[in-house]
């Protein structure tokens, strides 16, 4: 009791200003304590869904929404608009296909499910970007909860890949992204030759998938997107994450991931603006290899590859 008192004592006789940032304080750290990133409740609003159906196929967008819990954000130096450049915003527009999807609802700025554990928390600029994430230092009380979460996401996605597994005996996972070719400014774009429209990362599969990623390439490229074919290259300007690479650790034999990276040309990265039509092209180019690709899956198990 003595000890309490005291503290009040010491609170009391502070300046009012200190008062005041100290109560804030306690206010973000009790609110944190609460958080739902504290202690990840799954599969709500606020996390990620997923979604089986009968189908050997499966979509993800990892990096669709920029929610972060309001406690966090307090702790965050970046802007929503510096945060949502870095963002791969309307892919799970696009994944909305007739195959098994998973959309996660939470920023990459809280945790990465696209790198491995170990770099999935973006702690210092080096990790994102060279931005600043954090005003000061991470917050490392933060940390377990964090790789808890990421931890759930990954336990739920094995549960799905076996799953399927069991139900097909294979499985394609089509790994949706988008990139910046806008990054030093607003009107600088990257050299075309090195900056495809449609880069498909592959580095991480088994060469046995070869031939369906090279139908599913050749199918993307016939089509018409933005009133044109596009130009469809394989792992020139990403190869693939650390997604890819944690299902080919464990799965390469079953199944293959394609990582599909967009180039933002179907939006304005600086102000967010998007051309919906633009999108709709990608999202009905995507729908139009689901046969192509049960096809070459069918062929596979037949021929038991």
């Amino acid at each position: 009791m003595l000890f309490i008192k005291e503290r009040i004592r010491r609170f009391n006789v502070l300046l009012p200003s200190k008062r005041l940032a100290l109560t804030k304080c306690c206010q973000t750290i009790r609110s944190l304590i609460c958080s739902p990133y504290t202690k990840i409740k799954l599969m709500n609003h606020s996390t990620f869904d997923i979604e089986k159906i009968d189908s050997p196929i499966i979509v993800v967008a990892v990096h669709d929404e920029p929610y972060i819990n309001p406690a966090v954000l307090e702790l965050m130096n970046l802007g929503e608009h510096e945060r949502f450049r870095e963002e791969d915003p309307y892919t799970a527009y696009m994944a909305d296909l007739s195959v098994s999807k998973v959309i996660v609802h939470t920023s990459r700025f809280l945790v990465d499910f696209n790198r491995t554990k170990e770099l999935a928390i973006y702690k210092k600029p080096a990790d994102a970007w060279g931005l600043k994430v954090w005003k000061g230092q991470f917050p490392v009380f933060l940390e377990e909860g964090l790789i808890n979460y990421y931890s759930s996401f990954y336990a739920k996605m094995k549960e799905l890949i076996e799953e399927t597994i069991q139900q097909f005996g294979y499985f394609v996972i089509l790994d949706i992204h988008s990139y910046n070719h806008r990054r030093e400014a607003p009107h600088k774009t990257a050299p075309e030759k090195d900056n495809p429209e449609i880069n498909i990362g592959t580095a991480h599969n088994d060469p046995k998938w070869q031939p369906l990623i090279q139908n599913f390439m050749d199918s993307l490229s016939q089509g018409q997107i933005n009133g044109k074919a596009p130009d469809v290259r394989e792992n020139i300007v990403f190869k693939g994450g650390g997604f890819s690479q944690w299902v080919n650790s464990h799965y390469k034999e079953s199944g293959c991931v394609i990582s599909i990276e967009f180039k933002k040309t179907f939006m304005d990265e600086w102000t967010g603006r998007a051309s919906i039509q633009h999108i709709q092209d990608i999202k009905e180019a995507l729908l139009g290899t689901i046969p192509l690709l049960k096809d070459e899956l069918n062929r596979i198990t037949d021929n038991q590859l």
